[in-house]
């Protein structure tokens, strides 16, 4: 086996648990390899630090799956990972309609799993992944038994792996547009064309989070996507909901969304948010709750002052529509800003309109999404529910 050796001084962030190797971080390469091999990962003492795939052509060198020096990883250690991120899905009661395997944050970077129902749908982000991809389905098909696991690996990332983006079924075959029930809901989710694979179990707790502040209320929902927060507000017992949102395709989701359950109460409109607030505010439109969940403003660190700027934005025009004694909900799903920076960003917004906020509530994506405080990048959705005061 190839081992990796890291620079001195650089070693400290993968001994404590992160399972990221960057290029940069190499010294010393022992021993030859092919593209997605297992190598051996150790400092410049030769202390071992663990073991994963490499990819010469990737940024992020080495992506570390075992820090046992003895462990092979092969179809035993697939089987053991996923059966340990599924036991834990379970033991918090995420088993139906949740994620079951988050990439870093259970030990397989490179690698996500969403269940709906009986349906498991798969990202394999990475070219080590990819090259074990058969022992992953076998893996999971063993300790899920679904009916049917579907792949949208198709993602830019994989670029950067040097892969093409690949979607259809990968085991079994079913609809790929289906209802499914959560928290007493129905969603209609479409695994083959929707974002990501399809919704966003993410934000799951944090649309619970919302219900003693909808009930009888005057709610928009900007960024509403398919609606998912609009209907958990309608289900609560607001009195109308407004949803916004670009895409044609994602209203058309909200309006059969809202139909399946029955909420007359809600009305969607295909608009460009930034406008749409904007208008909104002109016409001196005010409302007890204001939902943003725009979608992440950079996927890099480099952009980071313009994301900041649109989120101060968006929440500066969501604050101006909100009544007195009424709530802020606002979410970033960018892991480039810190929740520090966020928090930041809403008290400028507030400050520029004259606004004095109270938390109520400030936490992070729901735990079958778990962050590990080692692996900053797992700590990515930050969700506030703020009462104006």
């Amino acid at each position: 086996m190839s081992t990796i050796i890291l620079g001195k001084g650089k070693d400290k962030r993968v001994a404590h648990g992160h399972p990221w190797v960057f290029a940069n971080e190499i010294v010393k390469e022992e021993g030859e390899y092919q593209a997605g091999d297992i190598v051996d990962v150790c400092n410049q003492r030769g202390n071992f630090l663990g073991k994963g795939y490499i990819n010469p052509a990737s940024l992020i060198r080495v992506r570390i799956l075992s820090r046992k020096k003895q462990e092979l990883i092969d179809a035993a250690f697939f089987i053991n990972q996923i059966e340990k991120a599924w036991n834990y899905r379970k033991s918090i009661g995420y088993d139906k309609n949740c994620r079951i395997v988050f990439g870093e944050a259970d030990g397989l970077s490179g690698l996500v799993v969403d269940k709906f129902e009986d349906i498991l749908v798969v990202q394999i982000l990475t070219l080590g992944m990819d090259i074990r991809r058969q022992e992953i389905i076998d893996a999971l098909v063993k300790v899920v038994a679904p009916k049917a696991i579907y792949e949208r690996s198709d993602v830019s990332v994989r670029t950067l792996e040097g892969l093409e983006e690949r979607t259809g079924w990968i085991y079994g075959e079913g609809p790929t547009n289906f209802v499914f029930k959560q928290d007493g809901i129905q969603f209609k989710v479409d695994i083959a064309h929707g974002q990501k694979t399809g919704f966003f179990h993410d934000q799951r707790k944090n649309r619970l989070a919302i219900q003693p502040f909808v009930k009888n209320a005057r709610v928009l929902d900007a960024c509403s996507y398919t609606g998912s927060f609009s209907m958990y507000a309608a289900k609560f017992g607001a009195k109308e909901v407004i949803g916004l949102d670009i895409s044609q395709e994602a209203i058309d989701v909200c309006r059969e969304n809202a139909k399946l359950n029955g909420f007359s109460q809600c009305e969607f409109r295909t608009v460009n948010v930034f406008d749409e607030l904007k208008i909104m505010v002109e016409k001196g439109e005010q409302f007890d709750v204001v939902m943003l969940d725009p979608p992440a403003f950079t996927k890099s660190r480099k952009n980071l002052e313009a994301a900041l700027r649109g989120y101060k934005e968006i929440n500066r025009r969501g604050l101006q529509l909100v009544k007195p004694g009424g709530y802020l909900i606002s979410s970033s799903c960018s892991h480039f800003i810190y929740p520090e920076e966020f928090k930041q960003v809403i008290t400028e917004a507030a400050n520029d309109v004259g606004r004095q906020l109270r938390q109520v509530v400030f936490q992070p994506q729901s735990p079958d999404h778990p962050a590990i405080w080692n692996i900053p990048e797992t700590l990515y959705l930050k969700f506030a529910i703020l009462q104006v005061v």
